[in-house]
């Protein structure tokens, strides 16, 4: 396999991947106060949405990349 559709195929994954969840969140950690033995710290759940588009691009040009990709003869 080349790398151009080694690229094509996670493309498509990824495209498939977003289109199936629509979004990701993660955590992260804002705060922290440590006063002696007391440790305060605020944690806040960040969710990042991927719209439909990038979705049906990524599948798209991962597919013009997969026939493109391949040569003839």
């Amino acid at each position: 396999m080349n790398t151009i559709r080694i690229a094509a195929l996670a493309l498509i994954v990824a495209g498939v991947l977003a289109l199936a969840y629509g979004g990701f969140s993660y955590t992260k950690q804002t705060h922290q106060a440590k006063l002696g033995p007391l440790e305060l710290s605020v944690k806040e759940t960040e969710t990042v949405n991927i719209p439909l588009w990038v979705g049906l691009g990524a599948i798209v040009i991962g597919g013009v990349l997969l026939v493109a990709g391949n040569p003839k003869g």
